[in-house]
Order: C-alpha cells, then structure tokens, then sequence
C-alpha cells in the first residue's frame, strides 16, 4: 500500500516550476515524486512545506534533481537534509509554518 502522496504542479509568478507536495515521501511512492520532476523542465521550486516525512528513497529522488532543484523545507526535514549532505549542494529555504489552534 502506498503511502499518501499528493502533488501538484504550477508556476511562480516568475515563471519558474513549482511543485507542490503534501504528505510522506518513502520507498512506497519516491517513483511518482521522481516522475514529477522528470516531467518538470528546467529549474524547479520544489514545496515541502507539507511533508512530515522523508526516508532515503526520497533524498534519493532529491539527490537525482541536484543541480536544478530550489527546496522549502520545513524544519521537521532540516535533519535529514542537512546529515544527507543535500543542503551541501542545493538550496534549501526554511518555511515555518503556523501551527493549528
């Protein structure tokens, strides 16, 4: 069974790709995040801000896109970013998010 994995594609206002994902990313649904972005051209903004869960197949994926992904991350994820060596070669911007009351 896949884990929940939901993503949605658009543009910046400055015309760069953004794509969107909401919930895990894990060996059950890293193929869909990676054909994502294979159909992405160009540089992409990829949102994290909504994911509470990343393991290796999908730094994995990340590291596939290196040289044309721009992250944000929220901090649960700066871990796994940072010891994976990913914030080492890409961009990745902290997003806080508001808490639900």
């Amino acid at each position: 069974m896949a884990t929940p994995l939901t993503l949605t594609s658009g543009h910046r206002q400055d015309g760069v790709a953004l794509l969107t994902a909401v919930g895990e990313i894990d060996m059950s649904n890293a193929d869909t995040l990676g054909a994502a972005l294979d159909d992405t051209t160009g540089p992409v903004v990829l949102d994290l801000t909504a994911v509470e869960y990343l393991d290796s197949a999908g730094l994995s994926v990340l590291f596939a896109h290196v040289e044309r992904i721009e992250l944000l991350a929220p901090p649960l994820l700066l871990p796994v970013l940072s010891i994976s060596g990913f914030t080492d070669l890409a961009t990745v911007h902290t997003v806080h998010t508001a808490e639900p009351r």
